[in-house]
């Protein structure tokens, strides 16, 4: 008989294994010495030993499922219940029954880290079914577009949740991209009438514009142009092709006409630019009648300047007032000497001045007479109202005896 700490071998081959329940039969060797028996159950140990040290690192370094290291577990147990091992089988049971609480412990660790990423989870759903709901409601249409395809894709990366808190979350999220959907397709559907509204009312601007480009009439077509461009921004933008393009012609029919405008101006402002230095000299010849000493030659001159003045035609706009100033200064003076002229030769006038400057003069030597009689009674106060009165009637006088010396005395 053959034996070492764990097990022995009898006379009839059958191998022992010593437990802390005693003895347990491994098995019959008849093949050879009980030496090799129990060398032979002692390799099988050992690959238990390994096989349960490589479960207990996988379950410690790796994430095998609980599950799967449980069915591992009860294979290993099953082994070493066979007893078909010699060695301290219950070492190995203890290190099972170990692992077993090992992988309980590690079984409720990841069912709460799941409770815990499904409870992040359905925070994050519903941040993101808020945040849909209120991008529905947004004008920003790219943006909140772009914003919308980005939440999907989030929510794509979230774990699932229970299925039916996952649906009501989901429902409404799809809800929300449906709305906002609808809204931005009924906007554009709108803004493409207005633009189509927009493009005929430009066309018939366009139309209008083109017929006005070979128009000579350039103050009210100018005016119309104006009016024209103001209709143009009020109608909106139309598509962007046709956009283009009914701009391109607009501007184009315009160009035409200013080009022209322009052109003719041009040779409108050299030709008056010409006339204006023609009519200062003649405002120079002009000037030279003043001061008038022949009334009759000043006279026929003027007249003669200014029908030469009147064929020259138009000056340029800012210089026209300085220009004709100078000329109705001159004839201003022409016409102050003929009034003068007038005045020194009318006989009625002559004898209305001379009957008046004759009634001024008595009332003066009356006035002057009762001023000496009242100092002479002593009556100042009298004397000095007299005074007063005598004092503008020889104001008037003086002024009377001015003009009938413009008479010729």
């Amino acid at each position: 008989m053959s034996s070492d700490p764990w097990g022995r071998v009898d006379e009839t081959g059958t191998v022992y294994v010593r437990t802390a329940d005693g003895e347990k039969v491994v098995g019959s060797w008849q093949a050879g010495s009980p030496e090799e028996a129990l060398a032979y159950f002692e390799r099988k140990y050992e690959g238990l030993v390994v096989e349960i040290g490589l479960l207990e690192r996988r379950v410690r370094t790796t994430d095998l499922s609980a599950k799967d290291a449980t069915t591992a577990i009860e294979h290993l147990r099953q082994q070493v219940e066979e007893h078909h091992a010699v060695g301290d089988l219950d070492a190995l049971r203890q290190r099972l029954d170990k692992l077993v609480a090992t992988v309980d412990s590690r079984r409720e660790e990841r069912k709460a880290q799941k409770a815990k990423q499904t409870d992040e989870a359905k925070h994050a759903k519903e941040a993101l079914v808020a945040e849909a709901e209120e991008l529905a409601q947004s004008e920003q249409w790219r943006a909140a577009g772009e914003r919308l395809r980005a939440l999907v894709d989030t929510w794509k990366g979230l774990p699932r949740l229970d299925r039916k808190s996952d649906d009501e979350l989901w429902h409404r999220f799809s809800h929300a991209r449906s709305a906002f959907s609808k809204r931005r397709k009924a906007h554009f559907a709108s803004l493409d009438a207005q633009r189509e509204d927009a493009r005929k009312a430009k066309e018939k601007l366009v139309a209008e514009a083109e017929s006005l480009s070979g128009s000579t009439d350039w103050g009210p077509t100018a005016a119309r142009y104006r009016d024209l461009m103001t209709e143009w921004k009020a109608a909106g933008r139309a598509q962007r092709e046709a956009e283009d393009e009914l701009w391109n012609r607009f501007r184009g029919a315009q160009d035409v006409f200013f080009a022209a405008r322009s052109e003719v101006f041009a040779e409108r402002d050299a030709e008056q630019s010409e006339n204006l230095k023609l009519k200062e000299e003649l405002a120079v010849e002009a000037e030279k009648l003043v001061p008038v000493t022949d009334l009759k030659a000043a006279r026929a001159a003027f007249r003669a300047i200014n029908e030469r003045w009147e064929a020259i035609g138009h000056v340029p706009r800012d210089a026209r007032p300085k220009i004709e100033g100078r000329m109705h200064a001159v004839e201003r003076a022409i016409q102050e000497s003929e009034e003068a002229e007038w005045r020194r030769t009318n006989p009625e006038a002559r004898a209305r001045a001379a009957g008046l400057t004759g009634q001024l003069q008595a009332a003066v030597d009356k006035l002057r007479t009762q001023v000496d009689a009242a100092r002479a009674a002593g009556n100042n106060v009298k004397a000095d109202k007299l005074a007063r009165e005598l004092e503008g009637r020889q104001a008037l006088l003086d002024q009377a005896l001015k003009g009938l010396e413009e008479f010729g005395g």
